[in-house]
């Protein structure tokens, strides 16, 4: 089978194509035909060195894929062969509290990831991918999706949620409060991304470029009562103007860290407002499937902006790293 492996933390280039032997699966294991895969923000870090948490060079990268089943070990039962399937990115958390142990075992860092043609992976490590979606949209799925789906938790009709730019998670964001019933107001750069941000049903986007004081904007638009919820993909540059727009008692739910900055958080605005900051890692495998269901009953598409080959992958990757996508960028394999 054929398979990358990011050798070096450096540049792209140092994504190697291998020839490498398929493995068969064991007992509570299936072997997945990997038909697409997608990138995400912590692929770049990983590759640039960036990357906040443990990795070492040499795995298989990306920890997104969807594909096919297509031999199942003894003693499986959730799937059979042709079960069509996407991984869950922690794939011992299946529901319940986060535990940080599952922190060492994330693909594309400390273990092989997606970006090769097959897969040996235990059955409760994958889930069913809605009927409606093709490989490459249910590739997007894993990270993103259900990264906003989590940070969306306890969202009801009538609330209002913030989102920040036009990365898979915001985009999700906005998709499925929407879907909940929410309000959405998004922040980006540029006019161009305002029209596709109204047009993916953002009630109210702000050009964050011409407006700095983006907060002040926010308030204005929520009658000075601020929002309900923030999908915080920024970090420490967004973070401060992130809790001065939540109402009292609003929640800022820290994903990113895409922006830099060296400005300390004013305590009293946090302590003022009531504001409450939950850090998330993903989801579990409960959340994933509970996603699906929702995205299932709504016929809900993922945003791509591109599809590259497998054997384009390293174009794939500069496309990315580029940073001028509006949506999920996806490899088919």
């Amino acid at each position: 089978m054929s398979a990358y492996r990011l050798e070096q933390f450096k540049t792209i280039d140092d994504l190697v194509l291998h020839d490498e032997e398929s493995h068969k699966p064991g007992r509570h294991e299936v072997l997945v035909r990997v038909r697409a895969s997608s990138l995400n923000y912590r692929d770049l870090a990983i590759l640039h060195g960036n990357y906040p948490m443990s990795c070492a060079p040499g795995h298989i990268p990306l920890s997104d894929g969807a594909g096919e089943v297509i031999e199942v070990g003894d003693g499986v039962e959730r799937f059979e062969i042709g079960s069509r399937v996407a991984n869950i990115v922690f794939r011992r958390w299946l529901g319940g509290r986060f535990q940080l142990s599952a922190i060492n075992e994330q693909y594309g860092s400390n273990s092989d990831g997606w970006l090769t043609e097959y897969k040996v992976v235990n059955e409760e490590a994958l889930v069913s991918i809605p009927a409606h979606l093709s490989f490459e949209e249910a590739a997007t799925l894993p990270c993103a999706a259900v990264t906003a789906w989590s940070a969306l938790a306890g969202i009801t009709a009538g609330d209002t949620v913030l989102t920040q730019g036009s990365g898979g998670v915001s985009l999700f964001a906005v998709q499925l409060a929407k879907l909940l019933g929410a309000r959405v107001i998004a922040t980006t750069s540029s006019m161009e991304k305002m029209v596709k941000l109204k047009n993916l049903g953002a009630d109210e986007v702000i050009n964050y470029m011409a407006t700095p004081d983006w907060d002040g904007e926010v308030r204005r638009l929520t009658n000075g009562q601020g929002v309900d919820r923030v999908v915080e993909v920024g970090g420490p540059g967004t973070l401060q103007k992130s809790i001065k727009s939540c109402a009292i008692g609003g929640e800022v739910v820290l994903i990113g860290f895409l922006a830099s900055s060296s400005d300390a958080i004013d305590f009293m605005n946090l302590f003022m407002g009531g504001v409450s900051l939950r850090r998330i890692a993903v989801g579990s495998r409960d959340d994933f499937e509970n996603m699906n269901r929702a995205i299932t009953q709504h016929k809900l598409r993922p945003v791509i902006d591109h599809v590259f080959p497998f054997m384009d992958a390293k174009e794939a990757w500069q496309y990315f790293d580029d940073r001028k996508h509006f949506g999920k960028v996806v490899i088919a394999h």
